[in-house]
């Protein structure tokens, strides 16, 4: 069957949906189940064949019950791109109403017989592996009367490990969230009338022959040039900024002004994603800050928290006038040259000179604003306040960073023809997570990236300095050698970086090693410190810069965390795209071949089919991928934090050890922070965003055992955990009487604390606490609690490790809070049979929780779509302290 019946019942001018066209495949075979709120609710089950998406209206939605047939009515063929839609078909057209994308996965056709033989005889065996569909599943056109000239099917689950009887499991009596944006049907109408209903929607329905980029060339002002005030900011000028207002936004959450805020960084892809679920805004080229406003005071920090406001008092003089009496707002600080063109370069000599003028912050997020923190918010609504908010901002100063929908390579095509560095596209129901994520991507119009300098040569000729500057890039603690740099600079750059080397110099080359050949006289080796910004072409087969120019040297970026940057392919794009050219860029291209099978957050995952928990079948590819979607909620846990890891190369069941010291074969996304041990000065393993987390799971990683202190200061301890450990013989009730006694007695020292289950067999309660105590007041204090408690009631408690003793009690495990101690991460897995997985929990759970091994990988992704608050809402916000009276209070 052509596309020919579906294309006729549409009218492409009034609906979103792809008018597409017969492809051949890409390899793995796609299947998508889409909720689809028409004149009747029913689901969509489509299945890619023959270079269509072979389709069946299932009024009732498949069931995971061997014993039911669900009827499936064969419809039109749809186009392979209609698997990525979600939204709205407008009332009138064909199909009106909500689309939601239910499940997404892969299949294979089972059996020898050719899958388009199979199914036009009317008999079709075959697997899913889907997020909520898996295993074996038929199906098998009716015949007769009731076949309805071959219309009418049957969708039918085998009788498999992945099926389920209706009383175990009834996937549709949930309410579901979206396989890929995680919104309800209500959020995506909602989400989707705002999209359609933009500009550049309205653009495409009128028929306009404007181009996307040139629409955003006007609004934004893709050369940065101080135009007049957007037809977005017309359109919202006068709209009410208040918290109340705020309040409104779905997913908005009444907290306190956090004291810090992460931002969230974008992932390098070789092109531009496509699809009406992705904005697109324009990649400046500055200084990214986070502006934090207070009741009129602004503080500016950069990506690493460093203050910065003393620097652009200006732009911080505007942003104190804006009517927000508290919140956050990202952005970033560009110079705009003579063409009006944002110039790194030009803004580090103004800031040298202490000169702000054409000086420019373009705001593009809002994450917390007027007493609510907008993080959970979809990225759409969280622009549309933000587009209020600056709508009184002076013009030139603040400006609103706008975007464009849909059409992301024609936009980075335009954007490069300009002369601009390129393009950020985001989802749009994406919410704000602190760390790299997918949901936001970046294309660069020309390679570009920051290098450590590592040396520097003598001056040639008549120039004056230095010649050339040796760069490298770090993977793992090596510094790798990267090739030199010797265009780009002005006199003056030559005279002012020169005096920064000189203070950094060295007898030994810093790299680990030098190609062949290199002439290393006249060299004069530094300690790898400063970091500069380079433009090139592309990279070489021996890994070395083609055509480098120097673009700036960089101050907001620290040098461990420069590693080489390889583009990948955005999730739901499936363009063909060039990899880098070379020995690294082909095993890159394998990468982008693999990305939507074995590739998560940039990681590829090799032998991603091992079972790493065999009684239930989850592989390595799917645990990555679990971490991938928890990651805005594990990563505050352990990202910045020294790690142990628990390690099990052939999977849970096998041999495991534990590992806390970064080694030369760790990836370069995971690094080392130096930490004193007895003697010796030990590198302890730190990961930073996703990437890193995903890279250790690619190493065997099933457990993540974070410090109860960060990095930057591992002295000073930052919460306390107690680990409720019963004896075989205790039961869970009194397990969960414990942690509720260890609670009250926390509050009545003035601290409040949170629960969580351990993934083992008890729970665990944690108490965040302000970095004021040394590690010895923080062990003395855990190990004064939990005697408290033993003294009080020593037939329940015992606070020592001895088994003997321990017998019909519960351990209360203080040692967690000595130095050098961990405690399991929340959402981490624990290997242990079924993936059960470390859960934080409100109080009021603890009356119906069975186990402490209740949540496990299979279920706690449910948990999270329908929490309408995190369970450990404000726990980050929370301010208190070890007082000497408490300390006092539980000393022996």
């Amino acid at each position: 069957m052509s596309l020919t019946e579906y294309q006729r019942k549409r009218d492409f001018r009034k609906t979103p949906e792809p008018a597409g066209r017969k492809a051949s495949s890409r390899g793995e075979l796609t299947f998508v189940i889409q909720k689809h709120a028409a004149s009747r609710l029913h689901y969509d089950f489509r299945l890619e064949l023959d270079g269509t998406l072979k389709s069946w209206a299932v009024p009732k939605g498949p069931s995971l019950d061997p014993t039911v047939k669900s009827l499936a009515v064969q419809v039109e063929d749809h186009p392979l791109a209609y698997a990525e839609f979600e939204g709205i078909i407008p009332q009138g057209e064909y199909g009106g109403g909500t689309v939601m994308v239910w499940d997404y996965g892969a299949w294979e056709p089972e059996g020898e017989e050719d899958p388009l033989a199979a199914w036009q005889g009317g008999k079709l065996k075959f697997t899913l592996a889907g997020q909520k569909l898996k295993g074996s599943w038929a199906l098998v056109r009716m015949g007769g009367r009731a076949g309805e000239g071959g219309k009418n099917w049957l969708l039918i689950k085998h009788d498999d490990r992945a099926a389920k009887s209706a009383n175990e499991y009834d996937v549709l009596t949930k309410k579901p969230r979206s396989a890929v944006s995680r919104r309800t049907m209500d959020q995506i109408a909602a989400a989707a009338d705002k999209v359609w209903s933009g500009d550049a929607g309205a653009a495409k329905k009128s028929g306009s022959k404007q181009t996307p980029a040139s629409a955003a060339a006007k609004r934004t002002g893709p050369k940065g040039k101080a135009a007049k005030p957007s037809a977005t900011k017309k359109a919202v000028a006068g709209r009410p900024v208040t918290a109340a207002s705020a309040g409104k936004i779905a997913g908005a959450k009444r907290r306190a002004l956090p004291r810090e805020m992460k931002p969230q960084l974008a992932t390098l892809v070789a092109a531009a994603p496509e699809g009406d679920q992705w904005l697109h805004e324009l990649k400046f080229d500055g200084y990214r800050i986070l502006a934090r406003l207070q009741q009129g005071k602004v503080v500016m920090l950069t990506r690493n928290g460093h203050d910065w406001t003393h620097r652009f008092k200006g732009i911080a003089a505007a942003l104190a006038t804006l009517p927000l009496e508290n919140g956050w707002i990202d952005g970033e600080i560009v110079a705009l040259n003579g063409e009006g063109i944002s110039d790194f370069q030009q803004l580090q000599n103004q800031l040298r000179r202490g000169d702000e003028q054409s000086l420019a912050f373009y705001a593009f997020d809002l994450p917390f604003a007027q007493g609510y923190d907008l993080r959970a918010a979809a990225l759409v609504d969280r622009k549309k306040f933000l587009a209020d908010v600056l709508a009184a901002s002076p013009d030139g100063v603040v400006r609103y960073s706008d975007h464009l929908v849909g059409s992301g390579e024609e936009f980075a095509r335009q954007a490069c023809k300009e002369g601009l560095e390129g393009i950020i596209c985001k989802r749009a129901d994406s919410s704000y997570v602190g760390a790299r994520s997918p949901a936001w991507v970046k294309v660069k119009c020309t390679r570009r990236q920051e290098f450590v300098i590592g040396g520097f040569t003598k001056p040639q000729g008549g120039r004056r300095g230095f010649g050339a500057l040796l760069l490298g890039v770090y993977q793992g603690k090596k510094l790798v050698y990267a090739g030199r740099v010797g265009t780009g600079f002005t006199q003056r750059s030559l005279r002012d970086i020169h005096g920064e080397l000189l203070k950094r110099k060295r007898k030994t080359s810093p790299f680990d090693s030098l190609p062949k050949g290199t002439d290393e006289r006249g060299v004069t080796w530094l300690s790898p410190e400063l970091i500069a910004e380079v433009a090139f072409t592309e990279w070489t087969d021996e890994g070395l810069l083609r055509h480098p120019s120097f673009q700036g040297l960089r101050e907001d970026k620290k040098p461990q965390a420069i590693v080489r940057e390889e583009p990948t392919v955005a999730k739901g794009n499936n363009s063909k795209t060039k990899g880098s050219t070379g020995k690294r860029g082909s095993a890159n291209a394998k990468s982008q071949r693999a990305e939507g099978d074995s590739v998560v957050a940039g990681v590829e995952i090799t032998h991603p089919d091992r079972v790493v928990f065999a009684e239930t079948g989850l592989t390595k590819l799917e645990l990555a991928r679990y971490y991938e979607e928890v990651a805005e909620w594990i990563m505050p846990h352990v990202a910045g934090r020294p790690l142990t890891v628990v390690r099990c190369p052939g999977g849970a069941g096998g041999k495991c050890f534990y590992q806390k010291h970064l080694t030369d074969s760790m990836p370069e996304s995971v690094r080392g922070v130096e930490i004193k041990e007895k003697d010796e000065i030990e590198p302890y393993l730190v990961v930073d965003d996703l990437g890193g987390l995903i890279s250790l799971v690619q190493l065997g990683a099933l457990e993540f055992h974070p410090w109860p202190a960060r990095a930057d200061n591992v002295e000073r301890p930052d919460r306390l955990v107690f680990d409720l450990d019963p004896a075989e013989d205790v039961a869970w009730d009194e397990v969960v009487r414990g942690a509720r006694e260890v609670r009250d007695l926390l509050e009545a020292l003035g601290l409040q604390s949170f629960v969580r289950t351990s993934g083992g067999k008890g729970l665990h309660v944690v108490a965040p606490i302000d970095r004021r105590t040394t590690w010895e007041q923080h062990k003395e204090f855990a190990r004064g609690v939990a005697e408290t408690l033993v003294r009080a009631a020593p037939d329940r408690y015992v606070a020592t490790m001895t088994k003997a003793k321990r017998r019909g009690k519960i351990f209360v495990d203080y040692l967690r809070n000595q130095r050098g101690a961990t405690a399991i991460a929340s959402y981490a897995t624990r290997a242990r049979a079924g993936a059960p997985v470390a859960t934080p929990l409100r109080w009021s759970e603890l009356t119906t929780l069975e186990s402490s091994d209740h949540y496990t990988v299979a279920n706690v992704r449910d948990r999270l779509r329908r929490l309408k608050k995190d369970p450990w809402e404000g726990f980050t916000g929370v301010r208190q302290s070890i007082t000497a009276k408490a300390l006092s209070q539980v000393a022996t």
